[in-house]
């Protein structure tokens, strides 16, 4: 019997140090990806698959110019890793999943999955070819500390699904199209001098932030266009009863309506959403006509939302009564 327990013991210890040595032998190093054969890797996944778990140290991996058909998964065990794309409009992630093909849900249809912290994206187009079926995910983000530089996120709807709870965002100089709700989540995420553009009547974002969380989605001078045919778009709606959702310097096209925000047919969120504008420019910036449940920040109100203040972490303070009850 005492034989047969040391020889158990022995045998997951083998395992546990296989599994630490296998890992101790991935990748800590910066990689190249081209289509051509002439980097590390054909295929960004097989780069993602070499990489080590918990990086001690930051890596970059440089993906040279081509269009990689690919669904991307980024685990939540990769972290400090740099995607550089040598040029963002032909350096394209690329698939055509959607809702509803198979077993697909929308989630599940991204072309790129990003669940790991501290990583950050640039130079790159991520498109989601599916056309208008429905939902159809390009960038599925759930990671903390996440950044998209001079990034293209091409699709219909639901583009982006920019969540996770406790979640921290950035989007900076990115251009994002879409059809209908193509922002979408609960994650804190702020869009800095970002082209949004509209292919279609409906809605720019669907926040679902979570009630105990001070800053949702923020637009800072972004500028918002549509294709010419399109004239009726709302700049958001509530996915959840909490959603918050802030435009700052932003020039909007006359295809946003007077009214600005929709209740998405419950009039009880009017009472609980945060909607909000300050110096809202262009056609479509009439603030007289907007719904009478959103508001107006005041010069010092929008000073709030700076870059240090949006990404602290801050909570609303009612959180702690989860705790007491437990």
């Amino acid at each position: 019997m005492f034989l047969r327990i040391f020889t158990s013991i022995a045998f997951i210890l083998s395992l546990s140090i296989s599994s630490v040595n296998a890992q101790a032998l991935k990748v800590q190093h910066d990689l190249v990806v081209a289509k051509d054969g002439s980097g590390d890797f054909k295929y960004i996944q097989d780069a993602i698959n070499a990489v080590r778990v918990y990086l001690p140290k930051g890596i970059t991996i440089k993906i040279k110019k081509g269009k990689y058909v690919e669904k991307l998964d980024i685990p939540s065990t990769l972290t400090n890793i740099k995607f550089v794309g040598e040029d963002k409009d032909s350096t394209i992630i690329s698939y055509n999943d959607y809702s509803g093909k198979g077993k697909m849900e929308t989630f599940d249809s991204y072309t790129l999955r990003v669940m790991g912290n501290n990583l950050s994206f640039e130079n790159l187009t991520i498109e989601n070819t599916a056309g208008r079926v429905g939902q159809a995910v390009a960038l599925h983000v759930e990671g903390d500390r996440c950044v998209f530089k001079n990034c293209r996120f091409l699709g219909n709807q639901d583009t982006i699904f920019a969540s996770g709870e406790n979640s921290r965002q950035l989007f900076e100089d990115c251009f994002i199209e879409g059809t209908v709700d193509f922002i979408f989540g609960s994650s804190t995420a702020l869009f800095e001098r970002c082209h949004i553009h509209s292919k279609a009547d409906g809605y720019v974002s669907a926040a679902s932030t979570p009630d105990w969380v001070v800053y949702g989605y923020v637009f800072k001078n972004c500028k918002l266009t549509a294709d010419a045919n399109v004239t009726k778009v709302y700049l958001g709606r509530p996915w959840r009863d909490f959603a918050k959702t802030v435009f700052i310097d932003c020039e909007v096209g006359s295809h946003i309506v007077p009214e600005g925000w929709n209740n998405w047919g419950r009039p009880s969120t009017e009472n609980t959403v945060f909607y909000a504008e300050y110096n809202t420019t262009g056609t479509g910036a009439n603030q007289t006509k907007r719904v009478k449940w959103s508001k107006s920040l005041t010069k010092t109100e929008a000073l709030t939302y700076s870059k240090s203040e949006i990404f602290a972490g801050k909570i609303i303070q009612e959180l702690s009564k989860f705790w007491l009850d437990k």
